[in-house]
């Protein structure tokens, strides 16, 4: 048992090492996105199949989320986050010996597995530790990771050898020296009877959260085909509107969602969700009115300021989504209003991420970012109206 005043910082405390693997875990799976355009032009691979790549990413972590997601509890969190680790590194393979699209599907599909039981596992490991670090963690590790990896893979895309192996090489050892480090730390977790039960998906909106979801639903779905977007075609949209073929330029507008999103994450923590959600769509809704400013004008300083702004809407729009539905479900509803959640998250993630690369290749990145940003701009739009309504007629109802 520990004692109140022990250190965060002990070998049966590991809360940095989970920290590092799951920020790893997501830096990994935003290393393709500067890759896009070069498997574009190697593999002669359309934007529709870039975009299916991306997809089945999205597709296979939310398998993994809705039957692995508390595998954990049952089998304890070590053996669960090694297992995600061995499937990280088969994916890791499968990107360094890649050689058409056929192989950036399978390694995407085992990459997005692994992701989702990591996240799911890690996760918990981290509540486990300390609650309210662990949360904390668990909101910026993600985005922090990704911002990281999109990053890191442009600057050895742009300086490095072997561009279209290298970065998976790196990640490939990290996961090898996690997967070994990993039975150094001590048990956070237990182990209890049930583990077959609990791979059957429980999803369900419990009656009093269905008004709230239903308000938050627009915004939630603009937010996540945003960032779908950037992480499908931004790097290829940036060459293709702005003549700019370096790189790190289209790394940069998506690291810059990625940092600029976790710091809102960071500096709105303790603001409510009413107030998240009306700074969030805002800056959503002015950011994508700049970004489409910036694609016009060809100017890439105007597109990573829209890009910060958007960001900054897309961190707290999340923040304000989870703040609005969470806190009204009993603690044995949560697990399965979260499933819901994500199943809502990630097919917005996702599918019209697919309907984009279509648009692309047949209308061009200018018309088709015009017609995304119209989309989000009037979903999310919608849904601060529809949040307004809801809080004047509940101020009358009151009154």
């Amino acid at each position: 048992m520990r004692g109140a005043g022990e250190s965060i910082e002990t070998k049966s405390n590991p809360i940095r090492f989970h920290a590092i693997t799951l920020a790893t875990f997501f830096g990994a799976s935003a290393a393709p996105t500067p890759l896009y355009r070069i498997y574009q032009e190697n593999f002669a691979v359309s934007p529709v199949l870039i975009t299916v790549i991306f997809a089945v990413y999205a597709f296979a972590l939310l398998l993994a989320l809705l039957i692995a997601g508390s595998i954990s509890d049952h089998l304890g969190r070590k053996p669960v986050i090694f297992s995600a680790l061995l499937l990280e590194i088969v994916a890791m393979t499968l990107f360094v010996v890649a050689s058409g699209p056929g192989w950036l599907i399978a390694a995407r599909i085992v990459q997005g597995l692994a992701t989702g039981i990591a996240g799911a596992s890690i996760g918990a490991a981290l509540v486990d530790v300390d609650r309210p670090k662990g949360q904390l963690v668990n909101s910026i590790a993600p985005l922090s990771g990704m911002a990281i990896g999109a990053f890191g893979t442009s600057a050895l895309i742009q300086y490095g050898p072997f561009p279209l192996h290298l970065v998976y090489a790196i990640l490939l050892a990290a996961f090898v020296v996690q997967a070994i480090a990993i039975w150094a730390t001590g048990e956070t977790g237990g182990q209890r009877p049930g583990v077959w039960g609990s791979l059957k998906p429980r999803i369900a909106i419990p009656p009093q959260v269905k008004r709230s979801l239903a308000l938050v639903t627009p915004i939630n779905i603009a937010n996540w085909t945003l960032g779908g977007f950037y992480l499908s075609l931004v790097p290829s949209l940036v060459v293709n509107t702005t003549g700019n073929h370096a790189p790190l330029t289209g790394g940069s507008v998506v690291t810059a969602l990625m940092v600029s999103g976790a710091a809102a994450v960071y500096l709105r923590r303790g603001k409510s969700a009413d107030s998240n959600l009306g700074f969030g769509t805002l800056a959503t809704i002015f950011g994508i009115l700049t970004v489409v400013a910036g694609v016009h004008l060809a100017n890439v300083p105007l597109l990573l300021a829209g890009t910060v702004l958007t960001g900054m809407g897309f961190g707290t729009n999340f923040l304000g989504a989870i703040g609005t539905i969470m806190p009204l479900a009993k603690p044995d509803e949560r697990a399965e209003l979260l499933s819901a959640f994500y199943i809502q998250s990630y097919l917005a993630f996702s599918l019209p991420a697919i309907l984009a690369g279509f648009l692309a290749k047949s209308l061009g990145y200018r018309l088709t970012t015009d017609i995304y940003a119209t989309a989000i701009v009037l979903v999310t739009g919608a849904g601060l109206l529809g949040l307004r309504a809801e809080r004047s007629r509940a101020a009358r109802a009151a009154a």
